[in-house]
């Protein structure tokens, strides 16, 4: 039999997981927020400034939370799961990691290929430099619409992703009757 320990995420990774998921629900709901605003609305260029340094953030907490889970092995799926469910919880996770990671960089990319330079101050600390070689190209506006699209494309697959995640937590939860979302969440109780 398994300790308690041993069924759980650590603290540290359970902390990056929620702090994770509360900024990318945050950033899908301020990104379509901010991208109806008017262009010269008040108020638009601070928010797609926070937008880009939550952004940013995202991306620095993935970096750290794959290094984590490097040295920090996961716990164990039920051995009573069936080998599909295994693999589609694997590649769950691989694509939220994706997903994690291009996001944000999408939207650097966007900000980089934009044809009018509009600087990036991470909560106006300092100024982020654009990603080098997207600026002077000869379909400028084509590659930054492009970019602009993917990002949004980004944001509805995460959001989906979630969705399904969310499913299957709370069907291993409620139908299962399994230990698997107790792992993430601290206060419910792993049963015997």
């Amino acid at each position: 039999m398994m300790s308690r320990e041993t069924q759980r995420y650590t603290s540290v990774a359970i902390f990056l997981h929620w702090l994770i998921a509360l900024f990318i629900l945050g950033q899908i709901a301020g990104g379509l927020y901010v991208s109806d605003m008017p262009s010269g609305a008040e108020g638009r260029f601070a928010l797609f400034q926070l937008h880009k340094s939550f952004g940013l953030t995202i991306l620095g907490l993935t970096l750290l939370r794959i290094l984590w889970r490097l040295v920090n092995p996961v716990p164990p799926l039920p051995e009573a799961m069936a080998m599909w469910e295994k693999i589609l919880a694997r590649l769950t996770h691989l694509a939220f990691y994706a997903l994690m990671l291009a996001m944000p960089l999408s939207g650097w990319a966007l900000v980089s290929s934009a044809s009018r330079a509009v600087p990036t101050y991470f909560f106006g600390l300092f100024e982020v430099p654009h990603l080098p070689g997207l600026k002077g190209l000869e379909n400028q506006r084509e590659v930054a619409g492009q970019i602009s699209e993917m990002h949004e494309l980004l944001a509805f697959l995460t959001l989906g992703l979630l969705l399904l995640h969310i499913a299957a937590a709370l069907k291993h939860h409620y139908f299962d009757r399994d230990d698997v979302l107790t792992r993430m969440l601290p206060f419910l109780k792993v049963r015997s």
